[in-house]
């Protein structure tokens, strides 16, 4: 870090990056500044969603106080910390993103003790910003404004988000407060989430739209990637620009798995070559300012044309994807998306000669499942403020839950033979295959949100030719 020498008042121990004030600091540091100037902002956008949302959140608790933690800084080494970024339930029932201040507490005061009068009042406490006359203004490094910058006031935030806003310092906590970490909460903030509102779909298309932009930059820079030693992090690099540029950030740690690296899941290492003749599999999503997130996979060959053997391999996951989101319509079951593309990964896998056994076979629910050595993982999640959203939701509002208007979610078979498997033959070993694309749910059946980024192999040649050559 490039900033201050002295991050304490003159009574804290001297250390090597504590160091005192001298006194002619202390007597004119709060002196000579302009009066501050606020105009009240309206409303953000978000806001009336989130007061809905805190109204079913209301409805659920009768009677009971709850306390929805915004979360606190993290260290990452000695005297830094992680970016921080709110917990998803909080950003939800706020509208409080990625400009949500550590530490804040939203609580849900009931207004009657009485189980059946429903009702609570609903106050967002947070450190209101120092004054410039208090120690806290230049001396503390983590929220002093003179560091960090301006802070948010409380009719500031009051005004932004319509809401009630009140100081951190006369929050207390109850001794029968039902807080994040309550299954019955965890799961009601979890299963509002599974249909999104006309502002998260927004958010969604718009978080969808900025990550196209990211994968068209890999592939301009593909040609320097494989240039580099670790280029992997070439493209993981390049990515991170575009969502720091357009977006918050990524909404999880970028997968650049180029050759038998994409054989592994969740490849998030991303210190390997990325070799001409490889194909290399990125798994990335742009995370936007609101904090709703894309997940995308494209898996591309380096040289920019598929082999042979990775065509058929490509096209069979392809063949898979499409099948899924066949099946997806309004009132089917989400469990019925995944069997879908199974069906079409154990027929395939079985006319190679991979499996010990027949497709039928494989596909039987208790003795069956060879063929999930080469596809480990399930085909779709719920897609939002979370990249696995809605994960406390009930099973059977879940996997055996039933598809509705405003569900978003993914689809994203693949195949992974890894470099030293055995059982398949050598020409198909470290090779691996993700296709990845958000859906939503509308009354008319799925619409794929990221149908814009090429998916067919062709298409694909196609699109790294055009994008290199431009």
């Amino acid at each position: 870090m490039n900033t201050g020498e002295s991050d304490t008042i003159a009574e804290t121990p001297v250390t090597n990056r504590k160091q005192p004030f001298p006194s002619g600091f202390l007597d004119t540091i709060s002196t000579g500044w302009a009066e501050r100037t606020e105009s009240m902002p309206v409303a953000r956008p978000q806001a009336a969603y989130a007061a809905a949302r805190r109204a079913k959140v209301s409805e659920a608790f009768p009677g009971k106080r709850l306390v929805i933690e915004a979360g606190s800084l993290k260290q990452r080494s000695n005297d830094t910390d992680y970016p921080f970024r709110a917990h998803s339930a909080f950003a939800h029932l706020t509208g409080w993103a990625a400009d949500a201040e550590p530490d804040s507490v939203l609580v849900f005061e009931p207004r009657s003790s009485d189980a059946e009068d429903a009702g609570h009042d609903v106050t967002l406490y947070f450190r209101e910003r120092a004054d410039r006359t208090t120690t806290e203004f230049y001396a503390d490094a983590t929220v002093g404004e003179f560091w960090i910058g301006p802070r948010p006031s409380l009719a500031g935030v009051a005004a932004d988000l319509d809401v009630a806003t009140d100081h951190l310092a006369v929050f207390e906590a109850g001794a029968d407060d039902v807080a994040l970490g309550d299954a019955d909460l965890d799961r009601v903030v979890s299963e509002l989430r599974l249909v999104k509102d006309e502002y998260e779909i927004a958010e969604m298309r718009h978080a969808v739209d900025i990550t196209a932009r990211g994968f068209d930059d890999i592939i301009h820079a593909l040609p320097e990637a494989a240039k580099h030693a670790r280029g992997e992090r070439v493209v993981e690099g390049v990515f991170h620009r575009r969502a720091r540029e357009d977006g918050n950030g990524e909404g999880y740690d970028t997968i650049s798995a180029s050759g038998p690296h994409a054989c592994y899941l969740h490849w998030t290492r991303n210190d390997g070559a990325v070799m001409p003749g490889d194909l290399i599999l990125v798994d990335a999503g742009v995370e936007a300012d609101s904090l709703y997130t894309a997940d995308i996979t494209r898996t591309l060959p380096v040289n920019g044309r598929f082999s042979d053997v990775q065509r058929k391999v490509y096209e069979t996951v392809l063949e898979a994807a499409d099948a899924a989101f066949a099946v997806a319509r309004p009132g089917v079951k989400f469990r019925e998306v995944h069997e879908a593309a199974m069906k079409v990964i154990a027929k395939r896998v079985a006319e190679w000669g991979v499996l010990p056994v027949s497709a039928e076979e494989a596909l039987d629910a208790d003795a069956g499942g060879q063929h999930r050595r080469y596809m480990v993982h399930g085909t779709s999640h719920h897609l939002g403020i979370d990249v696995h959203d809605c994960a406390q939701a009930r099973r059977e509002m879940y996997y055996e839950g039933v598809l509705e208007a405003g569900m978003v979610f993914t689809i994203e078979p693949g195949l992974y033979f890894q470099i030293d498997d055995l059982t398949v033959r050598e020409e198909l070993r470290g090779i691996g295959v993700r296709i990845e694309d958000d859906i939503l749910m509308t009354e008319d059946g799925p619409v794929n949100l990221s149908a814009d980024i090429p998916r067919t192999a062709d298409d694909v040649e196609a699109w790294i030719a055009r994008v290199q050559q431009g």
